[in-house]
C-alpha cells in the first residue's frame, strides 16, 4: 500500500510538473505576444529544401516561443510570391536574394524591400537531359574509376552547344527568376565556358535577356523543371534542390556542376518584408530574426545531426512535397550525379555555419554587379550606389539586435556570431569563383570590368 501510494504521488508530481511547464510556456509565449505589435501571421515559400528555416521555426515551435502565431503556405511562383509580399497579403516570405534588391531598384516592380536574414549559403545545381548528357561524355575526361570528372566545366557544353548551331538547333535552359540566383551561376558558369548567356536591355522594353545569347534562357517554375526537361522544352535548368535529385531519380537528367562548386558558400535565398512592414512592426520583425536564427542553429547543430529528421519533416505536402529520399540526398551530405554516381558534398546545404544567416553588404552587392553585367542595370553606377543600394536592403543592424537578444536569454552564445563591435558587413576578398576571378564587394566596377563576358565600364545595350 504504501508503494502504490508513492507511486502514484510520484505520478501526481509529475503531471502537476509538467502543467507548470506548460503554464509557464504558455505564459511567457502570452509575455512574448504583448511585446510584438502584429502576433498573427502568413509568410509565403516556394517548394525547395532551403525553405527548411520556416518550416523548423514553426514545427520546434520558435515562432510560439517569440509570441508569434503563423501561418505558412505555398506559393504559385516567385512573382506571385512578391506581388503578395508588397500587397500586404504575406508579411513576409522565403525569396530570392534578387528580389528585395531588384524591386528597390525598380527592375519588374517597384517596392521596397528588405531582408535582415539570409536564410541559406548553396544549395542549387545545373542539370541537363540525358540526351545532352551522353553528348558531353563523348568530350568529358574521365577519373581513374571511369566516371566523369566533377565540376564539369562549361568549355566542355561549348562544343555541344556549337554542335546544335550547326544543325541549326538552339540550345535552351531554364533558370526560376530573372533575378533569382539560379539566372546568375548559371550565366556565370556559362560565360567561364565562353558561352554567351545573353543581354537584358530594359531600357528598350526588352526583358527577355536573350541578345547576343549563345543559350537561350527563360523562366520555369522550380517544381516544374524535371517534366519541362522530359517534354524537350528545355536541355538543362539551374534550380535548387530537390529538382536535380528529381531528375537523377526520375532518370531523365544529369546535374553536372553544383552552385558550392561554382562559387564555394555563396549566398542564396533570404527572408524578406517591405519596409513599410519593418517600420510598423520592428518588434516583431526582431522577433521572427530570433525565430529563424534558432531554426538555421538547428538545421546544422553537431554535424547536421538533424538532417534527417528534417527532410523527413519538409518532404510533407504542405512544405516540399517531394520523397524524402530525394530531398536527403543533398540535405545530409551527399550529391548523386547520376544513378549510382553518389559523392560527397557535405557543405551542399549550408544554414547556420559559416555566418550564414548574416545578410552581408558584399553579398547584396555581388548581385547587383551581375544585375549590371547582364543588363538589368541598364547605365554604370558609381561605386557609392552599390553601397548604398545594399545598406537600404540588407538590414545586419536588425540581425544583431535580434542575435542580442538570443544571447542575453542564454538561448545562443556571442561564438555563434560574428563579433558585432568590428562587423563590417563585407566579407574579405575572395577568389572562391570556379575561374579565379577575385571579388572585392568595396569595388565593384572594378570586379565587373575584370569578368571576360558581359557589359563593362559605361557600355550599354544597342
Amino acid at each position: 500500500m504504501p508503494i502504490t501510494q508513492s507511486r502514484s504521488h510520484s505520478r501526481f508530481a509529475r503531471c502537476t510538473l509538467a502543467a507548470a511547464v506548460a503554464l509557464a510556456a504558455f505564459a511567457g509565449a502570452a509575455q512574448a505576444k504583448d511585446k510584438v505589435e502584429k502576433p498573427d501571421l502568413k509568410f509565403g515559400f516556394i517548394k525547395l529544401t532551403d525553405m527548411a528555416p520556416l518550416a523548423v521555426a514553426y514545427e520546434k515551435h520558435y515562432f510560439e516561443d517569440e509570441g508569434l502565431y503563423v501561418t505558412l503556405e505555398a506559393q504559385a511562383n516567385w512573382k506571385v510570391l512578391l506581388d503578395r509580399v508588397i500587397s500586404g497579403e504575406l508579411d513576409g516570405a522565403h525569396m530570392l536574394a534578387g528580389q528585395p534588391l531588384g524591386a528597390t531598384i525598380g527592375y519588374g516592380t517597384k517596392a521596397e524591400v528588405i531582408t535582415a536574414f539570409s536564410m541559406d549559403l548553396n544549395g542549387n545545381a545545373i542539370t541537363v537531359s540525358n540526351a545532352v548528357m551522353e553528348k558531353l561524355k563523348a568530350k568529358l575526361p574521365k577519373g581513374p574509376d571511369g566516371k566523369p570528372v566533377h565540376p564539369i566545366k562549361a568549355d566542355y557544353l561549348k562544343a555541344v552547344v556549337d554542335d546544335y548551331k550547326k544543325e541549326g538547333k538552339a540550345f535552351k535552359m531554364g533558370m526560376v527568376f530573372p533575378v533569382s540566383t539560379h539566372n546568375y551561376e548559371l550565366r556565370y558558369w556559362l560565360a567561364s565556358g565562353g558561352l554567351h548567356p545573353g543581354l537584358y536591355a530594359p531600357l528598350k522594353g526588352d526583358t527577355a535577356g536573350n541578345i547576343n545569347a549563345d543559350v537561350l534562357l527563360s523562366v520555369t517554375p522550380p517544381p516544374q523543371m524535371p517534366a519541362t526537361m522530359e517534354a524537350g522544352t528545355i536541355d538543362g535548368y539551374c534550380v535548387g534542390e530537390p529538382w536535380n535529385q528529381q531528375a537523377v531519380f526520375k532518370g531523365i537528367g544529369a546535374p553536372v556542376i553544383t552552385d558550392f562548386e561554382i562559387e564555394k558558400n555563396n549566398p542564396e535565398k533570404v527572408f524578406g518584408v517591405t519596409k513599410e512592414w519593418n517600420d510598423k512592426n520592428p518588434k516583431t520583425h526582431k522577433a521572427v530574426v530570433k525565430a529563424l536564427i534558432r531554426a538555421a542553429y538547428w538545421l546544422d547543430a553537431e554535424n547536421d545531426k538533424n538532417r534527417q529528421e528534417a527532410a523527413k519533416m519538409i518532404s510533407a505536402s504542405n512544405y516540399v512535397g517531394a520523397d524524402y529520399k530525394v530531398i536527403a540526398n543533398s540535405m545530409t551530405g551527399t550529391f548523386e550525379y547520376e544513378k549510382g554516381d553518389v559523392r560527397k558534398v557535405p557543405d551542399f546545404n549550408v544554414f547556420f555555419r559559416y555566418n550564414a544567416t548574416y545578410p552581408y553588404y558584399s553579398d547584396a552587392i555581388w548581385y547587383l554587379t551581375q544585375m549590371r553585367r547582364w543588363g538589368q542595370i541598364a547605365e554604370f553606377k558609381p561605386d557609392s550606389w552599390y553601397m548604398d543600394t545594399a545598406k537600404k536592403v540588407y538590414r545586419p543592424d536588425i540581425y544583431a539586435a535580434a542575435a542580442k537578444e538570443l544571447i542575453a536569454e542564454g538561448k545562443m552564445k556571442a561564438a555563434d556570431f560574428p563579433d558585432f563591435a568590428k562587423e563590417t558587413g563585407f566579407k574579405p576578398a575572395t577568389k572562391d569563383f570556379l575561374d579565379g576571378v577575385s571579388y572585392d564587394g568595396s569595388k565593384p566596377n572594378a570586379y565587373i570590368d575584370s569578368l571576360k563576358i558581359g557589359l563593362k565600364g559605361k557600355e550599354q545595350v544597342k
